[in-house]
């Protein structure tokens, strides 16, 4: 107390625990508080910056070393050298080699090869064998040796496509040679844009090849549907090719990938411009080793020749001539699908925005018209439709590595004997009470159900008003091309020299980003020193702090709106080609006659193809009665599982356990035996079921032993029931009749079956 009465009040505690200019403990406390988040989200933010900064240097610096290397690639596996497609004759820049299991992995020298041929669309080689799970990590621990086909960066002086599919034919017969005891041709699988170039290779040197699996590969090219499919109508929109060839001759004479790669990034700008580096700099800490392991595939950009990609572009892009048979080579081979004589497996997915399953399926409605015209062709089809990942997934995910391709990979003998007709297949998970579980390798069951044309039509929707649009699109490129070649190309490489597309490749904005977050630049070479700071002191938010949620508000607003760009920039491409090409004036100015005419061949219709399918049955049908006791057994078989829902692996792997135990037949006398019994029973059944006891020898105990082997085959997936069962006591009847009295009625009309029987389904 003082001797000034307004002292005494100052300073007494009450009142001055009310004076607002000197705030309470508690009040200190609640406003740090307040602030406390803002500040731990500023410095963790900026730390995650420099840290996001130091992943891009990173990037970086990866991608001028793989661009050092010689070859470079991302497979994860040892591999050596085969064959070097530089030193043939007609040079290419593809080379084979083979792949060396991992420790642990037993490989099977009876086991046919696996062959894996990577797509040259703007990126490197390797992502068909990117990680453990991959196309070839599971072709090797499913006991396959296993060969990648692979590039260089920059092509060859004068490659054509041509040359590269002669160099694929070389390829294919070094690795049969070297595999003697295989039971089969190797699996070739086609990676995106690989896959059309396999299939032009097994069109024309069928001989050389087992199953073919294409996964995300375009062959239809004007197929999709409205509103969904947008990259479809760039070429229309752009008029034409004559775009990619100012592009080469810009280039020097080659086309740089880069702008392939633009192109598949510019169809999802939000993942493109935010989304990517978004998850990378919210998730720095731990998601910087699987961000680099991705970019130095997608960032190791290739090379393609002016004539390569005008042959892509105006053949395939533009010209969809693969899936009507209107390709010839240059020594007068017409490149005809039709002519494969492997199983083709079509896997394809509704979330790939590159490759939608009607243009990876659209070839097969072009190609044929009925379901008997697929089947005398001796041809077997195998789709698979995933319901979600996007075009990338489809090769480098590991879920649908040890989904699907492992299930390719495991059941790949049963896919190659297919009788002919259109399969697709179902993989049902496997549980503790599925019947015979021995029989079931892998964590699915797979089967493959016998499909029609008709549900492939009900997928690619297929319209003759869409394909006169396209048509006038494929006229008008070649009008525009034309121009271009005779009024602008001489002036335009006269002018373009190295350097100049030097400068436009760094300036691509697939490219460009290397350059500024590299080392080269002088505002990034104390990045790497104060990241290693910030990882020592690293303070990360909480994960209650309220700020994360703003920040992911933000970031969700900023991709609904780059997804409004996108699709508004879709609809009005769409509406655009839409509107130009289906003009009825401009259809008749290129040439295209009245609507009610087809504006592409039909080979399916030819006088030529009926004439071949006629020839073939008649063929079949004189050799029906024709075989002994395993002709009789097979025969019965394929009659039994005529009845069931599908071809399931455990009947597959019954039969190739006797088969393994008692010798006999090869892979492909099997195969051809099945066919050969199928169509029997396919063109007269009454008639190929009767002459079935006059195939039995007079000996009971052969023909018991044959018909226990049946019951054990037909009950490997489950009790034998309803219409499957009545087949079964059908067959036992018959094999009790001696001396080849003739097999009774037929239960229907003799001559056909019905869909539903148009394939085994043991």
């Amino acid at each position: 107390m003082t001797d000034n009465p307004a002292d005494n009040v100052r300073n007494t505690p009450v009142l001055t625990s009310l004076n607002p200019l000197q705030p309470t403990e508690s009040a200190t406390q609640a406003l740090t508080q307040a602030w406390e988040p803002l500040g731990e989200y500023l410095t963790d933010s900026m730390q995650r910056t420099i840290l996001f900064w130091d992943v891009l240097r990173q990037r970086s610096d990866q991608y001028y070393a793989q661009k050092a290397k010689a070859v470079p690639n991302v497979l994860s596996f040892d591999v050596d050298l085969v064959l070097d497609g530089r030193t043939f004759e007609r040079p290419v820049n593809y080379g084979l080699v083979r792949v060396q299991p991992p420790e642990g992995v037993i490989i099977d020298p009876k086991k046919r090869p696996f062959v894996v041929v990577d797509p040259r669309a703007g990126h490197g080689p390797g992502i068909g064998g990117f990680k453990a799970d991959s196309e070839l990590g599971v072709a090797m621990r499913a006991g396959h040796p296993c060969y990648f086909v692979g590039f260089t960066p920059d092509p060859m002086p004068g490659q054509t496509i041509e040359d590269i599919m002669r160099a694929e034919a070389v390829f294919l017969e070094k690795v049969i040679a070297l595999h003697p005891e295989a039971e089969g041709k190797p699996c070739v699988i086609g990676n995106c844009q690989a896959g059309w170039a396999v299939m032009m290779v097994a069109a024309t040197r069928p001989e050389l090849f087992g199953p073919i699996i294409v996964p995300g590969s375009p062959l239809s090219y004007w197929a999709g549907v409205e509103g969904q499919n947008p990259m479809r109508y760039t070429g229309g929109v752009l008029g034409g090719s004559w775009l990619t060839a100012l592009t080469s001759d810009i280039g020097g004479g080659k086309f740089d990938g880069a702008y392939l790669v633009e192109n598949f990034e510019n169809l999802n700008p939000a993942n493109t411009f935010w989304t990517k580096n978004y998850d990378l700099w919210s998730k720095v800490d731990t998601e910087g080793s699987r961000f680099l392991e991705f970019e130095k595939w997608w960032g190791g950009h290739v090379n393609l020749n002016a004539e390569e990609m005008q042959w892509i572009v105006d053949q395939l892009f533009v010209g969809n001539r693969l899936a009507t048979a209107e390709i010839v080579t240059s020594d007068g081979v017409r490149i005809d699908l039709r002519n494969i004589r492997s199983p083709i497996i079509c896997f394809c997915s509704k979330g790939d925005n590159i490759t939608p399953p009607q243009q990876a399926l659209g070839w097969i409605v072009d190609l044929y018209a009925q379901d008997d015209d697929l089947r005398a062709c001796g041809q077997t089809i195998v789709y698979a439709i995933h319901e979600s990942i996007g075009h990338l997934g489809i090769f480098v995910s590991g879920g649908v590595a040890k989904k699907e391709h492992q299930e390719f990979a495991s059941n790949i003998d049963l896919i190659d004997v297919l009788p002919p007709g259109l399969y697709e297949a179902v993989l049902t998970p496997k549980t503790a009470d599925a019947a015979n579980l021995d029989l079931i390798v892998g964590d699915w069951i797979a089967r493959f159900e016998p499909r029609t044309l008709d549900d492939i039509r009900a997928i690619v929707q297929p319209s003759l008003e869409n394909e006169r649009r396209f048509a006038a699109a494929r006229r008008v490129s070649e009008i525009n091309l034309g121009l271009y070649r005779t009024l602008f190309q001489p002036f335009v490489q006269a002018f373009a020299n190295t350097q100049t597309a030097e400068w436009l490749h760094k300036l691509n904005p697939s490219e460009l980003p290397f350059e500024l977050f590299s080392d080269r630049n002088p505002l990034m070479r104390q990045i790497a020193q104060l990241a290693e700071q910030v990882r020592e002191q690293r303070q990360p938010t909480a994960p209650d702090n309220p700020l994360l949620h703003v920040q992911a508000m933000i970031s969700d607003g900023i991709i609904a709106a780059l997804d409004g760009y996108r699709d508004l920039r879709d609809r009005s491409m769409e509406q655009i080609f839409l509107g130009i090409y289906s003009s009825p004036v401009l259809q008749a100015l290129v040439g295209l006659r009245a609507s009610d005419e087809p504006p592409r061949r039909r080979p399916g219709v030819e006088p030529e193809r009926i004439a071949f399918i006629q020839q073939r049955i008649a063929e079949l049908k004189a050799r029906i009665a024709e075989g002994d006791l395993r002709e009789a057994a097979i025969r019965s078989l394929v009659y039994i599982g005529m009845a069931g829902p599908g071809v399931d692996e455990r009947a597959f792997e019954a039969l190739r356990q006797m088969r393994a135990e008692h010798g006999g037949l090869t892979l492909a006398e099997f195969k051809q035996m099945l066919r050969e019994q199928f169509f029997a029973l396919l063109l007269d059944r009454d008639e190929a079921l009767a002459a079935i006891p006059k195939m039995l020898p007079a000996d009971a105990a052969p023909r018991a032993e044959v018909l226990d082997k049946i019951r054990r085959v037909v009950s490997a997936a489950g009790e034998v029931s309803s219409e499957r069962a009545e087949r079964l006591a059908r067959i036992e009847a018959l094999f009790g009749e001696v001396g080849g009295a003739g097999g009774g009625t037929g239960d229907r009309s003799a001559g056909g079956v019905s869909e539903s029987e148009s394939a085994p389904a043991s």
